[in-house]
């Protein structure tokens, strides 16, 4: 995938050089750039959940991510020096679910940050060219902003970092969930 656009709030830049978790936001970027996506150029033509599976995966595969199943931040790593915890990063991925979510989203973050469980949190959502491809009620860039600067501006005031990316290029569709009944 490709990062496309990087928006940082309430000092989480500074935040992450001054408690040296530079090198984890580095290994975020790079886990979302080793997820290799393709897709058909078409709206609404692709299934979104294929695309949270691959991210997944690719947290999966490295050293000490810790996955959340439900009702928490969806990925967690400490940062230690020695044996002492010094900091940790936490990132929702919101590349497959509604944008209304994305509210729950900031609820987790905000919780994980004023229970001292995270340092600085990581939004991730699709970049509004990429959400055209996907379901119609995806979020976009555009949605997260809305968001973040006119509906729940309080976000603003926690170091939260929002992320859009995109996919690599054309390709085959990507199969859709098939809905229970």
């Amino acid at each position: 995938m490709k990062i496309t656009e990087i928006r940082y709030y309430d000092g989480s830049f500074q935040k992450i050089t001054k408690l040296g978790l530079s090198a984890l936001f580095l290994e975020i970027q790079q886990i979302f750039l080793e997820t290799k996506i393709e897709l058909e150029e078409t709206k609404d033509a692709n299934g979104a959940a294929v695309i949270r599976k691959l991210v997944d995966d690719e947290f999966s595969k490295k050293d000490e991510w810790s996955k959340i199943s439900a009702g928490g931040i969806d990925w967690i790593k400490k940062f230690r020096y020695n044996r002492t915890l010094i900091a940790s990063i936490g990132v929702e991925v919101q590349l497959s679910a509604r944008s209304d979510l994305l509210v729950r989203d900031l609820v987790h973050i905000r919780n994980a940050i004023q229970d001292g469980t995270i340092e600085v949190g990581v939004i991730v959502v699709p970049s509004d060219l990429l959400q055209r491809f996907l379901p119609d009620r995806t979020p976009s860039f555009k949605d997260a902003l809305r968001i973040f600067e006119q509906e729940f501006p309080e976000a603003q005031s926690y170091p939260i970092i929002l992320m859009a990316v995109e996919h690599d290029g054309a390709g085959k569709a990507l199969s859709k969930q098939k809905r229970k009944s």
